[in-house]
């Protein structure tokens, strides 16, 4: 049975009552949805980016937003990996609004193929492993880490998530959550993809208690600015036999809420200072489009007359608005043109 040491510190707490106050905060206030929306699709970038990055993508974030708004179809593989984390935050995101995703061992396999299809052998991709692997640090050029057996990663995981279900009314989502990212990079039962796909479980656990950071903030680049802290507190050093009865959360959970305290108080005054342009503001007629295209993936003009009674050159300047903006993106031409969102 997995029951894992902790201890609830003053800073634990004291992070845990923080994060409390700033959501709070952030919630009783409002701010145009054209600033959430640009906040929305940085968040995304910048995830994509931090998250490959702390795994070794050499892509700096520049390329990464070059990349995620052209979409070549013909890319290397330090570029799939950032299209793949990326499509892995849209789709998880719109799956956790839909309350249409929980968190079991059937769906970490699927956000594990998201995040690594194209990139590795088609029989370790969506699948637990079932051989060894090893963890090793390329700058020593050595094995720092021997996870479980792949025989005890099944038993590990569902053990993993009984102990989410038990304490679910219990303990503090955010230890929950914190827990829950240790131990699966503890197990690491995958061949490829488990740090990345550690994060994004971690997101769903956290939107699924109340805390979505899919949305206007980036836990992911609070780790990347210091990746030899992260690997530190998140992983063990040795072989798993030899140390799981030391095994200790209490400095991890610390660690995790600062990261979210500090990414929260990031996003927060990047808020306060977004300077709103009234030209900026969307109108009525925009934010029909913008439905539109979440619920239909695209829009075309015809689409659109049969929403609103504004003019062809109108409505040519309402898309051109919304391209501006950078919240949606033309695509074809002709006949053919439609818009989706960026």
């Amino acid at each position: 049975m997995f029951n894992p040491k902790y201890t609830i510190t003053n800073r634990l707490l004291g992070n845990i009552k923080r994060i409390a106050e700033i959501v709070t905060d952030l919630n009783s206030r409002s701010f145009p949805r054209v600033v959430l929306l640009e906040m929305e699709r940085r968040a995304r970038a910048v995830s994509a980016y931090s998250s490959t990055s702390i795994e070794g993508n050499p892509l700096p974030l520049t390329d990464v937003k070059r990349i995620l708004k052209n979409k070549s179809e013909f890319v290397r593989d330090s570029e799939k990996e950032v299209l793949n984390y990326n499509k892995a935050l849209v789709e998880l995101d719109g799956l956790i609004k839909a309350e249409k995703i929980s968190l079991d061992l059937d769906w970490l396999e699927k956000i594990q193929k998201l995040v690594v299809e194209g990139l590795v052998a088609k029989h370790n991709c969506g699948h637990i492993r079932q051989e060894p692997v090893f963890v090793n640090d390329p700058r020593a050029g050595k094995t720092i880490y021997w996870p479980p057996d792949h025989q005890e990663v099944i038993p590990m995981l569902k053990e993993l998530f009984e102990f989410l279900k038990k304490n679910n009314r219990t303990i503090d989502p955010l230890v929950l959550a914190g827990i829950f990212h240790r131990q699966f990079v503890i197990v690491h039962p995958f061949v490829d993809g488990n740090g990345r796909t550690a994060r994004l479980a971690t997101k769903i656990l956290l939107a699924k208690m109340g805390l979505d950071t899919f949305n206007l903030f980036s836990f992911e680049n609070y780790y990347n600015s210091n990746v030899t802290k992260y690997f530190a507190e998140v992983g063990l050093l040795g072989n798993y036999y030899d140390l799981v009865s030391q095994i200790d959360f209490t400095s991890w959970l610390e660690y995790f809420t600062d990261g979210i305290i500090d990414e929260l108080l990031r996003v927060t005054k990047e808020l306060e200072k977004e300077a709103i342009n009234p030209e900026d503001v969307l109108k009525t007629y925009h934010q029909k489009i913008i439905d539109f295209i979440k619920d239909n993936g695209f829009i075309t003009d015809k689409d659109y007359t049969g929403l609103t009674k504004r003019a062809k050159p109108t409505r040519n300047l309402d898309f051109r608005k919304l391209i501006a903006l950078g919240i949606i993106v033309k695509v074809g031409k002709g006949r053919a043109t439609h818009y989706k969102m960026c």
